[in-house]
């Protein structure tokens, strides 16, 4: 039992003294990993920082050039219709029809929709007969009476002649003598109804006869009464002759009939004529205003260019509005929107605006097409500024004339570049290595000894990423486009140095 003891109690110290041998490999081991690790990671670290500062230290350059430099002004704008306006008819109506559909390109002249004209064709109808009518009056006056017309007028002239002859000379023997014959016959037919009449008279009131023969015998004597006393009267008339007041009635109705027959041989009077062709030309002018009124019914492009809207349908009432309105309610009554070519409209700032001229040549940027440049035209310049936001400009119109494609659509954003002139062989820089120091602007350049050198220089315009050098370096030299590294602290950059890559 003992044994077993010590043999237990060895075994266990043996044990221990492994475990703790174990652990202390394993230390070694990760300690040996870490400080590998950390040697890695620092040549690493040095290697990449070695990398990092060691370009730090290159002089990044660009040679003075002498080149061409083109001045531009540049400007933002939009693409604007150069006419935009509502169609209308002159008259209010009804259309009739639409020929022309929302998106259509027109020719100036085309027709583009007619107006409902029903009622100005029955004018038409009563002007033309009212024209002809006149005109057929004022030949009648200008051809004069025909020969059958002076030859009636003669012919009644004569017979109020004759008929006046007559009524002065009187009443002839003869027909005295024929008036007398027919009151003696007058006398005796009284005479012999008279007699019968007493007779009867004496018949009826003894009862022999009836009141009715009493009474036909009755009026036969007082009809030969009458005419006893008719041919007396005629007797007495012939006798006494034409009374004075029928020889002047028929005294005038021959100078009346003279007069007439003068007429019918000299014509119209001037004065008629004259009345005749005011008459024609008035039927004229009214024929020629209801044929306007037509040809108005008839509604025409007054310009090349492209149906924007249409707000009438065929059926629709609509009226005469103002071609530039932007009313809802003119719209409203208009046909349509006829817009024209595209022109781009740009706001140029005050400063600038005096190098602007009619006719300058203009690049033309537009986001949808990065991809192309299109050229434009100086077409106006406005008279007078406008101003936003404290912001004074002028409104410039430019005319496209490379867009054939007509990519160009209304109300497209753009940027426009006017060319305003250009410098030639002069000295140039890029505008990042121009800097300022010690209140004088100049460059840094590169001596003979490979360091950096600053040189004040006068400088021109600047285009884009280009300055001009007026003076000071020639075009021998290079330029640091990147800062020096022992650049002063109160040097100010005019340009901004990029990091060295």
């Amino acid at each position: 039992m003992k044994t077993d003891v010590k043999n237990q109690t060895y075994s266990s110290s043996s044990f221990n003294k492994n475990h703790r041998q174990k652990k202390k490999n394993r230390f070694l081991f990760w300690l040996l990993v870490c400080v590998f690790l950390g040697g890695i990671v620092y040549a690493v670290q040095h290697f990449v920082v070695a990398n990092i500062t060691k370009p730090q230290s290159k002089l990044l350059t660009a040679p003075v050039r002498t080149q061409n430099l083109n001045i531009t002004v540049s400007a933002n704008g939009t693409i604007q219709p150069e006419r935009t306006v509502n169609v209308s008819p002159k008259n209010a109506g009804i259309l009739k029809e639409l020929l022309v559909k929302e998106g259509a390109l027109v020719k100036q002249g085309q027709i583009i929709a007619y107006m409902d004209d029903l009622n100005l064709q029955g004018e038409l109808i009563q002007s033309n007969a009212q024209l002809a009518s006149s005109e057929a009056n004022l030949q009648k006056l200008k051809s004069g009476n025909r020969p059958e017309d002076i030859i009636q007028a003669q012919a009644q002239l004569e017979e109020s002649q004759a008929n006046l002859t007559k009524l002065m000379a009187g009443n002839r023997r003869e027909e005295i003598t024929q008036a007398d014959a027919r009151l003696k016959q007058a006398q005796l037919a009284f005479k012999q109804a008279n007699e019968e009449f007493q007779r009867y008279e004496q018949l009826f009131k003894v009862g022999a006869i009836s009141r009715q023969n009493f009474s036909d015998y009755q009026t036969k004597r007082d009809t030969s009464m009458l005419q006893l006393q008719e041919s007396q009267q005629a007797l007495a008339l012939k006798k006494s002759g034409t009374r004075r007041e029928d020889i002047e009635q028929a005294q005038a109705k021959v100078k009346q009939l003279q007069q007439a027959f003068k007429l019918s041989q000299v014509g119209a009077r001037k004065e008629d004529i004259q009345q005749a062709l005011a008459e024609v030309n008035s039927a004229r002018g009214s024929l020629k205003t209801i044929q306007a009124r037509i040809d108005d019914t008839v509604i025409r492009s007054p310009f090349n260019g492209l149906i924007a809207k249409i707000y009438a349908e065929p059926g629709s009432f609509v009226t005469p509005t103002t071609s530039g309105s932007a009313v809802s309610s003119a719209l409203s009554s208009s046909i349509l929107s006829l817009t024209s070519k595209n022109q781009v409209v740009a706001n140029v700032a005050e400063s600038s605006i005096s190098k602007i001229q009619i006719g300058q040549k203009v690049k033309i940027l537009v986001d949808a097409y990065p991809e192309k440049q299109f050229l434009g035209q100086v077409s106006q310049i406005a008279a007078k500024a406008t101003i936003e936001q404290n912001v004074t400009s002028f409104e410039v119109k430019i005319s496209l004339i490379s867009d054939n494609q007509e990519l160009l659509k209304s109300g497209m954003n753009v940027s426009v570049e006017f060319q305003v002139g250009q410098l030639k062989n002069t000295l140039v820089v890029p505008t990042i290595a121009i800097i300022r120091q010690q209140n004088k602007s100049g460059v840094y350049i590169v001596d003979t000894e490979n360091k950096p050198q600053f040189i004040p220089v006068k400088t021109g315009v600047t285009v884009k990423n280009k300055t001009q050098i007026l003076s000071g370096i020639t075009s021998d030299k290079q330029v640091l486009i990147s800062s020096p590294p022992e650049m002063k602290t109160n040097s100010s950059p005019q340009g901004i140095f990029p990091p060295a890559p």
